[in-house]
């Protein structure tokens, strides 16, 4: 790579890392800080918080880079365009190449690594999340639930415990359990624990209160009862698989027999064509950021500011390819629009820079023109002046 090469590389990726790592660290902490209920509701130490927020950024990276993409290349160049350089550049008699080549490399990088990180690592660090998340709140009851303190366990389910103490023992049980709308169950026990499967609260010395909808109330006293938690420790320790888990091999051949494949196969359908075609989105917002910031243009041009236009069609590219994703779960006629997106906006930003390199004169040409234009000139001025003189 040339000289001037290595020069426009350096200050695209210069301002590539300035847009991406302040934008990355913001979506960061507010994806982060949503998760914060994982220490405040499991007891989580602080270690475990900072493993899931760093599982969490591969997720976000190729949200963040294609608009880095665009911010860099079109800051760079309306720079060197405010600073002369492009002109410069241009009359010296460079090939547009020279400012193509590189930000055209760089954009290629970036998709590729886009496409690695979406279909390799993203859907291992989701799958980790989401089991580590499980694990959290799968012995929720023997573990977690502080003394003194009233928690919602589920939707409908709450417990209170006096005192925990060693060997899963819990004194002074209360258990609201309002999940059955036919009726309201409520356990208080001297003493109980969770047995060592999990599956099951063991309380003592206590009685159940059963509310019916008309309003009457039984009242069970019993010496032993077994709280049934199987439903809820199951739910709780397995992560359940969605299609942005799953790996690009499985998404390619799904197994049939997948519940999960079987009960959403147009999500499946649309996360694969989702992999196969918002790698390119990068690439394609750098040829649309050279086709409207990359000629060298003058200062007193009036035009909107090339940071706008380039951000602005991006956005919608990026709105576009959402909404065709999102629709592509039901429709597939959706997945033309989300091959579409990024090859036909590309194509057209490739034929605008075709369009301004021929509508303009090589470098060469134009001084070459401007050096025998005025001797043109003043060899027709004299000829004109030499037959007024001969016709007087």
């Amino acid at each position: 790579m040339k000289l001037l090469e290595l020069y426009i590389s350096r200050r695209v990726m210069q301002m590539f890392m300035t847009a991406l790592l302040p934008v990355l660290a913001i979506i960061w902490t507010t994806q982060v800080l949503a998760r914060i209920n994982l220490v405040t509701d499991t007891g989580q130490s602080i270690g475990s918080f900072a493993t899931l927020a760093t599982l969490i950024l591969p997720t976000i990276i190729p949200i963040v880079m294609p608009f880095a993409v665009v911010i860099g290349i079109t800051q760079s160049l309306t720079a060197m365009n405010n600073d002369s350089e492009l002109a410069v550049i241009d009359a010296a008699g460079a090939r547009r190449s020279v400012i193509i080549r590189p930000i055209l490399v760089f954009a290629i990088a970036i998709s590729l690594i886009t496409l690695v990180i979406t279909n390799v690592i993203q859907p291992k660090v989701k799958v980790a999340a989401r089991q580590m998340i499980a694990n959290a709140y799968a012995d929720l009851l023997s573990t977690v639930i502080e003394e003194k303190t009233f928690r919602k366990v589920e939707d409908g389910l709450y417990v209170q415990i006096s005192q925990r103490l060693a060997g899963r023992v819990l004194k002074g049980l209360f258990v609201a359990d309002y999940r059955d709308p036919g009726y309201s169950l409520i356990y208080y026990a001297r003493e109980g624990a969770v047995d060592e499967t999990g599956t099951a609260l063991i309380m003592h010395d206590g009685e159940v209160h059963r509310k019916a909808p008309g309003g009457s109330v039984s009242v069970v006293r019993f010496d032993s009862y077994a709280f049934d938690l199987s439903d809820l420790t199951e739910s709780r320790g397995k992560a359940k698989m969605r299609p942005s888990d799953r790996d690009l091999f499985f998404l390619l051949d799904p197994d049939p027999d997948d519940e999960d494949y079987q009960d959403h196969p147009g999500e499946y359908r649309a996360e694969l064509h989702k992999r196969l075609t918002e790698w390119l989105l990068p690439l394609s917002f750098a040829l649309i950021s050279l086709a409207i910031a990359g000629d060298a243009r003058s200062h007193r041009e009036a035009r909107l500011h090339p940071m706008v236009s380039a951000l602005t069609i991006a956005l919608l590219l990026r709105w576009l390819a959402f909404y065709a994703a999102n629709k592509a779960e039901s429709n597939g006629a959706f997945i033309i629009l989300m091959y579409a997106t990024p090859l036909l906006s590309g194509a057209i930003a490739v034929s605008a820079m075709v369009r301004q390199k021929k509508s303009r004169l090589p470098a060469p040409l134009r001084r070459g023109l401007d050096e025998v234009w005025p001797r043109l000139r003043r060899l027709v001025l004299r000829k004109a002046d030499e037959r007024k003189g001969g016709q007087s």
